[in-house]
């Protein structure tokens, strides 16, 4: 059994969790994800690891309540224990296997939006740690949706904050910080794009247009996590490969978002009947 050793609401929406996990924690690298099942016959959720800490034993995950199974674990308390907590599972970040030496001549810029900044945390922070230069923006629609700016900040040299409606930071989207940092004379040698799939459609062809290679998380599309459902089916380069096993992060160059998007757009579908009829079923008091 997994403990659950604190939880906290980040906004309304999204609930960051620790979860004693010793063995996990001690193997997790950036990048990586974990899943989650909330009890025996509970579903199998893919959540990309969002800090680990091998002294104390504990993995950090972030949640954002959509279906009924995030719904679920959300609702678990401190104290309490998740069945199961599997992993590390998929590939570590590229910069992983770069020498130190060659990595500290590079400098990174991360883009962070909404949920999709919590696994930007661990990468930034191993970066940092290590000698890196790194800088993020973190984009979210209001102010109060704005996360892990505290604990960002104290893991990069610059840290960006932007909302689509002004109300903090720079008045605009990420892609138009990103354009804005290059025209101001910032150089980038990688960019790293996590966040909505629109946001990294968008924020890779911004990418390409200044000439910064990028990388991109597809751990959205998970299902299974293991490749045996075929779900995360994603065409990388021309090429079929899955988010769980072949990632989850890609060169966003060869990514067909487009189709991407209309995989995922297909599963929210069918998540939405599927709450639909688990709430008129209750509702007959069956």
């Amino acid at each position: 059994m997994y403990e659950i050793l604190t939880k906290e609401m980040l906004t309304p929406n999204i609930c960051r969790m620790k979860v004693s996990a010793p063995r996990l924690a001690k193997s997790a690298k950036p990048g990586q994800f974990l899943i989650v099942r909330a009890d025996e016959k509970g579903e199998r959720i893919p959540l990309t690891i969002s800090d680990y800490d091998t002294r104390e034993g504990s993995v950090t995950i972030v949640t954002q309540p959509i279906g009924a199974s995030t719904k679920d674990i959300v609702a678990f308390e401190p104290g309490e224990c998740f069945s199961d907590v599997v992993g590390p599972l998929g590939l570590a970040s590229d910069f992983m296997e770069i020498p130190l030496e060659e990595l500290r001549k590079k400098r990174y810029i991360f883009i962070a939006g909404g949920v999709g900044t919590a696994p930007v945390y661990p990468q930034a922070k191993w970066l940092h740690s290590h000698g890196v230069h790194v800088e993020v923006i973190i984009g979210a629609k209001t102010k109060d949706l704005m996360i892990y700016e505290q604990e960002m900040s104290q893991v990069c040299d610059k840290l960006h904050l932007c909302t689509d409606d002004g109300s903090y930071g720079f008045h605009g989207l990420v892609t138009a910080m990103l354009e804005k940092l290059v025209a101001d004379g910032a150089h980038y040698d990688q960019a790293v794009a996590i966040g909505p799939m629109i946001m990294m459609k968008f924020a890779t062809l911004t990418c390409r247009k200044l000439g910064i290679p990028v990388i991109v998380s597809l751990n959205t599309l998970m299902v299974d996590g293991t490749g045996m459902c075929g779900a995360c089916r994603v065409t990388v380069g021309g090429k079929t490969r899955f988010a769980c096993v072949d990632g989850p992060e890609f060169d966003g160059y060869e990514v067909d978002f487009d189709e991407a998007m209309r995989r995922q757009g297909q599963y929210k579908t069918e998540e939405a009947a599927t709450n639909e009829h688990h709430i008129c079923r209750i509702g007959r008091g069956k």
